[in-house]
């Protein structure tokens, strides 16, 4: 069996990393909100996942894991993940998703704050378990000021958070965790590539900063913490894939479930065992799903903080100046970790989910 990914999808990784090298430089971190999005757009990026109906490609949430990698490399501001992830999945009948005309932030469970609220025309908010839709940008002035951002101090120049406060919004229907899964994963993704984008650095930088004579990447000090936060890359990156896969293949299984529910209620003799059946084949895949997706998030996590405490450490005070471009990606790492969930608390999930709920230690 082949675990790669396909031809198409690396390929595709590899325009987006053109266009993001082309249209978003570290020069632009320091003076753009959305360098590079028009181009994005334009290239098909925040449709990738549409449905084909609402002038979407309908892929699945593996086909972009490369893609969504890039954007952590290039430290791309603004709510990539929302407007390209969870969006098309909560919103998949609107034709403005995929033309890019349409930018989204969330304000997730557990957390206080909304990244780039102050940008997006739509904002996602959960309540007591569900999604509503609450919108920026209205015909009647009313709307407007119905919703009120409060600019809060944030670890990450590039990515602004913001108190919300709302008197209007709709409900959406369905429950909030399969689109937080999705945007788990996508995020996890990120910090992929935001780890990757550090080791790179700190390798260039290690082969020319000298001292006592001799290049500082020839010390074993150095080698040895650049050689784990590699490891710790290359063992999180598989498990990301891992929880797309499972996510996209979760979503499959709750559709032939319901389909196949649907068709046992219809029908006379054995329905209630069908149903039962079709019941117990969805919650089996949701469990998994969400194993695989705490999995992800906290490996990729610690990887990403840990290229960032070894970039920092080898670059010396001068990686957080404003001078150099590097305290754009080690900010990164340090927010993203701990959006969609902190490390803890997807590794507490996760033994949960191996323990299957009893937390006795076993001889």
């Amino acid at each position: 069996m082949n675990f790669g990914f396909t031809d198409e999808q690396l390929a595709l990784a590899a325009t987006v990393r053109d266009v993001l090298r082309a249209h978003c430089p570290p020069a632009a971190l320091r003076s753009e909100r959305r360098p590079a999005w028009e181009q994005l757009a334009a290239l098909g990026f925040f449709g990738l996942l549409a449905p084909p109906e609402s002038d979407g490609l309908g892929l699945g949430l593996a086909d972009v894991l490369p893609a969504l990698e890039e954007t952590g490399r290039a430290c791309l501001p603004g709510p990539v993940v929302e407007t390209a992830v969870v969006a098309p999945y909560l919103l998949p009948d609107n034709p403005k998703l995929a033309s890019g005309a349409l930018c989204v932030a969330v304000l997730p469970p557990g957390q206080a704050y909304a990244p780039d609220a102050d940008l997006a025309d739509l904002l996602l908010v959960v309540r007591d378990g569900g999604w509503r839709l609450v919108a920026r940008e209205s015909a009647r002035e009313s709307a407007r000021e119905s919703v009120r951002l409060v600019a809060r101090t944030g670890v990450d120049p590039c990515r602004p958070v913001f108190e919300v406060a709302f008197d209007e919004s709709e409900e959406l229907g369905g429950p909030a965790a399969p689109a937080l899964r999705r945007a788990t994963v996508a995020t996890a993704a990120q910090l992929i590539g935001v780890a990757r984008e550090l080791l790179a650095v700190t390798v260039a930088y290690a082969r020319v900063r000298t001292q006592f004579g001799a290049a500082i990447g020839s010390f074993q000090a150095v080698k040895h913490q650049l050689a784990d936060a590699a490891v710790a890359v290359e063992f999180a990156a598989p498990l990301v894939h891992r929880a797309a896969l499972s996510v996209d293949r979760g979503a499959e299984s709750a559709d032939r479930g319901a389909e196949s529910a649907g068709r046992a209620a219809g029908s006379a003799g054995r329905a209630a065992e069908s149903v039962e059946r079709a019941v117990g084949t969805v919650e089996r895949a949701v469990g998994t799903a969400d194993r695989d997706v705490s999995a992800a998030k906290a490996a990729a996590g610690e990887a990403a903080v840990l290229a960032a405490r070894v970039a920092l450490q080898v670059h010396g005070a001068i990686g957080y100046t404003e001078e150099l471009d590097l305290r754009f990606w080690l900010a990164r790492a340090w927010s993203l970790s701990a959006t969609y969930g902190t490390t803890a608390f997807h590794r507490e999930r996760l033994r949960a989910a191996l323990m299957a709920g009893d937390l006795r230690r076993w001889p």
